[in-house]
């Protein structure tokens, strides 16, 4: 669906591991056109380089300049889901230092007119978004999720050890000081534990269009 020039709409996903936030931030930014933001990326992608480096996390000038020369298509080409990256991220995003530095790309990139921001805080990061939606599940099916993803780049990765992984992530992004997370205020909740990815799109579909009839009238679609 091809929205109008005049259309300004800026949308965010947050959940913990396998939720379905990152699945659905896609699908969106297909379907309306999004520029599309996952925060995620940019964690890992700063764990991967402090750890091919063999920097440390108090290395500002190190941090600095990895962050204010961030490319997205290198980013895709990383590779950031080893066990090593996934635990090593989880530790750097209690770091307030990374997060201001993160946080100053995150803000520049939602500037433009049509944008999806996904991650673990970016509905709490953005307050003043048009629509925040909130994804839920349960630790069984999240894991399960996860394990598919795992699997095409560690064969010897373990349900069980996918399982512990993504508990001990959730309670550390949950628990930890600077910008935990949690329910978004105003946020519309999702939980996908037992929906298919086809309901799920309906039913985050419509919540948009929802917002874009009451925002702009029913002439907000390009013809």
């Amino acid at each position: 669906m091809k929205l109008k020039n005049k259309i300004k709409l800026l949308i965010t996903c947050d959940s913990g591991a396998g939720a379905g936030k990152t699945t659905a931030a896609k699908y969106l930014s297909r379907k309306y056109g999004l520029h599309l933001l996952t925060s995620g990326l940019l964690y890992r992608f700063v764990a991967y380089k402090l750890i091919i480096s063999k920097k440390t996390t108090g290395d500002v000038s190190f941090l600095k300049k990895i962050t204010k020369n961030i490319n997205l298509e290198i980013i895709k080409k990383s590779k950031l889901y080893s066990i090593q990256v996934t635990k090593f991220t989880a530790e750097i995003a209690k770091i307030k230092k990374i997060r201001q530095l993160l946080k100053k790309y995150q803000k520049k990139f939602s500037t433009k007119k049509l944008v999806i921001l996904e991650g673990r805080d970016m509905g709490v990061l953005f307050p003043g978004a048009d629509v925040k939606f909130f994804f839920k599940c349960s630790l069984n099916e999240a894991a399960k999720r996860r394990f598919k993803e795992y699997k095409k780049a560690s064969k010897k990765i373990t349900l069980n050890e996918v399982k512990k992984g993504i508990k001990i992530r959730n309670h550390i992004d949950s628990t930890r000081k600077f910008s935990p997370l949690r329910i978004p205020k105003g946020a519309v909740i999702v939980d996908t534990t037992n929906i298919s990815k086809k309901e799920m799109f309906i039913k985050i579909s419509k919540v948009i269009e929802g917002k874009l009839l009451l925002k702009y009238g029913r002439n907000y679609k390009a013809k």
